[in-house]
């Protein structure tokens, strides 16, 4: 009974590890930061909340500019900016679309971080480590060509450890094939 007590007091991450355990990749780290296998599962969530709010966004935005647009008083014979009035307005229905798609990603990000406010300075922090990680590791966009571009230059397609280990040997074997072109 008392070890059941003494376990109530701990944290709940503690909870039936002894007190010398051994910590583990796909364990928490002691100061609350969360393994490099669940920051890749996060960041795979915040970027679903991205692409979900662009659709909305996007419908807004074109409903927005069609209520707007479509209550304009429209004279066939006086051209807008010298266009067809008509081909002016739906033009800008088309851009408030456009625009809406735009604003999704950001009001994506913003709603995933309401939701998520406990990590969000962690999986910030894990952020920046990854993008310095990125940056030292990437080819140097100076060797890039039309027919021979970078693969994947800012590492956005990484979503786990070993996406992140072939985008590794991506870059290598990018590197050692330009070589020679380094040399010229």
């Amino acid at each position: 009974m008392q070890k059941f007590k003494s376990a109530l007091r701990q944290p709940l991450r503690n909870i039936g590890r002894a007190p010398h355990s051994t910590r583990f990749n796909s364990t928490t780290t002691s100061s609350g930061q969360p393994s490099w296998s669940e920051y890749f599962a996060q960041r795979k969530r915040r970027r679903y909340f991205q692409t979900a709010a662009t659709i909305p966004t996007a419908a807004i935005g074109f409903l927005a500019g069609s209520a707007y647009f479509g209550s304009l008083q429209a004279d066939a014979t006086k051209p807008v900016m010298g266009i067809d009035p008509l081909l002016f307005y739906g033009g800008c229905v088309i851009l408030c679309g456009g625009a809406g798609w735009v604003v999704g990603p950001s009001l994506g990000g913003s709603i995933w971080r309401i939701f998520h406010r406990q990590s969000v300075a962690q999986i910030d922090a894990l952020d920046r480590e990854f993008f310095k990680h990125v940056a030292r590791n990437r080819v140097d966009a100076t060797l890039q060509s039309a027919t021979n571009p970078i693969p994947d230059y800012y590492g956005e397609k990484v979503g786990s450890l070993a996406q992140y280990r072939q985008w590794l040997r991506d870059q290598n074997k990018y590197r050692r094939k330009a070589a020679p072109l380094r040399e010229e």
